[in-house]
């Protein structure tokens, strides 16, 4: 998490308009994924396939800075029957710390719901624990942990959410 600089404004989340993420979107989010994971980044490949994927099936976000429309964080969301996977979040690092993370996550949230998921899984860095407050503050809790997962000696904590047997209208 970062703060701003000394006399800088301090950054919200009425800094930043979501919307849907499109293929010109790419080539601006790749060089926050290599910054923010940079030891098993997505390539641009990556994003198009998801991108192309079932639209159906997926669902993701961009945030973009309003006075200069900056890309500042993206969010995805793979849905399939009733159960649901956030595949990606990541904020601009001086963005952290503002909410967006947490609005973003708010936004697959709501998506899964209305797409009638009852439960959403996640993995995050077992060594993210910023990360996995902000999942913990959105109800989500450990389920397990998969070992290797992001690379040798690198396990992703797997997290869920339930809403039991009530699913948005």
């Amino acid at each position: 998490m970062t703060t701003p600089a000394p006399g800088s404004p301090a950054r919200t989340t009425a800094d930043a308009v979501l919307r849907p993420m499109r293929w010109w979107d790419v080539a601006a989010a790749l060089p926050l994924e290599r910054a923010l994971f940079p030891a098993d980044p997505w390539t641009a490949r990556s994003f198009w396939s998801e991108l192309a994927g079932i639209p159906e099936t997926r669902y993701y976000l961009v945030a973009e800075d309003p006075t200069d429309g900056t890309l500042v964080g993206y969010a995805g969301l793979r849905a399939v029957a009733r159960e649901a996977d956030v595949q990606t979040v990541a904020v601009r690092p001086d963005r952290q710390g503002t909410g967006l993370g947490a609005r973003l996550l708010d936004a697959l949230l709501a998506e899964a719901r209305r797409r009638g998921c009852s439960e959403v899984l996640l993995e995050v860095d077992v060594d993210n624990a910023a990360a996995q407050r902000l999942y913990e503050r959105a109800g989500f809790t450990r389920v397990s942990v998969r070992r290797g997962y992001y690379g040798p000696g690198r396990d992703a904590a797997v997290m869920r959410r339930r809403w039991g047997g009530e699913v948005a209208p």
